[in-house]
């Protein structure tokens, strides 16, 4: 798998499995994505039904040009679908690459779908694409996703100031964390370890 075509992967654990976006889960998007909750921090909203059109034609799009690789995300325990994780900014000159748009029902928060979705694209991208470095990025204050972002083991590196607009006119100081090639196998064995210790 190269650079190239990365964006049409499939990648499976014994909890999730990511395999892209297509116009045929939104029905199933329909039942998870109208939730405030999940859009508070985006740069972007999903409060209709137009909202969700464009959710998906942007996410099968970028993913046919190889701009982004837009996952659904199925909770292998139920079948269903869970959310939408994604790579993107792809820099294969520099072997880097993000990890981001991430977002889950409501059901499916609180359980090992997160971690597992966040395992399997950080292997891929050190183990299959040789990154040097996986890079994430979110609103200063969302704090949730911050917490979450260390406890898988990423670094905070530091906030960049007024990076963006926000729906409602806010601007954005976007922090920003990562991990290195040279980190993933400790960061891979302790994020394994604690994902198969957890209960589902």
């Amino acid at each position: 798998m190269t650079w190239q075509d990365f964006a049409g992967i499939a990648l499976d654990s014994a909890a999730v499995r990511l395999r892209p976006l297509t116009y045929d889960d939104r029905p199933a998007l329909r039942e998870i994505a109208f939730d405030p909750d999940i859009w508070r921090y985006f740069v972007s909203r999903v409060e209709t039904e137009d909202d969700l059109g464009r959710f998906v034609e942007t996410a099968v799009a970028d993913t046919r040009a190889n701009r982004r690789a837009v996952f659904g995300i199925v909770d292998r325990a139920t079948g269903r679908l869970a959310g939408s994780m994604a790579y993107g900014n792809p820099t294969e000159a520099d072997n880097r690459i993000e990890i981001g748009w991430s977002w889950l029902g409501r059901p499916f928060r609180g359980t090992r779908i997160n971690g597992w979705s966040k395992y399997l694209l950080l292997g891929y991208a050190f183990e299959q694409l040789a990154c040097e470095r996986v890079e994430f990025k979110t609103d200063v204050l969302n704090l949730q996703a911050r917490a979450g972002l260390k406890k898988i083991g990423a670094v905070e590196e530091g906030v960049l100031r007024s990076y963006n607009f926000m729906p409602g006119g806010r601007r954005r100081d976007a922090i920003y964390y990562s991990v290195l090639r040279a980190e993933w196998p400790a960061v891979k064995a302790a994020l394994a370890s604690r994902l198969t210790a957890a209960t589902p």
